[in-house]
């Protein structure tokens, strides 16, 4: 299997999630091939500010593997990831994260900030951005272009 094709399974969660009114992120993690986790934003409906879908994917992907550690894991997920999701995924010791679209207002893997790459911090993941960025953009842009064109009833 290759990155396109988790990524697609990224963006079926990221759709899950905006079929419920979530922002659309979708994330699974992948270990030797094998889907082991997944997760789609949640923060509204679990009134949870950090059940971004990085962190519901790491939390399912630790409890089926029964360690809270994730070496030799990808990451995929449809939006770059936030500075709260760059911390989980180092501190799960993820190997790599693979990305859809970049989030010119809360990135943090190069587009506001870049915490993957501070060689200060003591674990590094291997980041590559841009699969399935126009899709994964489109599904942002018309989910938000439809939240601004609702009638807000006072």
């Amino acid at each position: 299997m290759d990155d396109v094709h988790f990524m697609e399974l990224a963006l079926d969660l990221a759709r899950e999630a905006g079929a419920l009114g979530e922002v659309p992120v979708g994330a699974v993690v992948v270990l030797e091939g094998e889907v082991v986790g997944r997760g789609f934003n949640r923060p509204i409906d679990r009134h949870d500010p950090t059940a971004h879908a990085e962190i519901m994917a790491l939390r399912d992907a630790a409890s089926r593997l029964g360690n809270y550690r994730l070496p030799g894991c990808t990451l995929y997920v449809t939006l770059e990831p936030c500075v709260m999701c760059a911390g989980a995924i180092m501190h799960a010791r993820v190997a790599q994260v693979v990305f859809g679209t970049r989030d010119p207002k809360t990135g943090a893997a190069g587009s506001v900030v870049d915490l993957f790459a501070e060689t200060r911090l003591n674990h590094h993941t291997t980041i590559t951005g841009g699969v399935l960025a126009d899709e994964c953009g489109k599904l942002l842009s018309s989910f938000f272009a439809a939240r601004r064109g609702r009638t807000l009833v006072a």
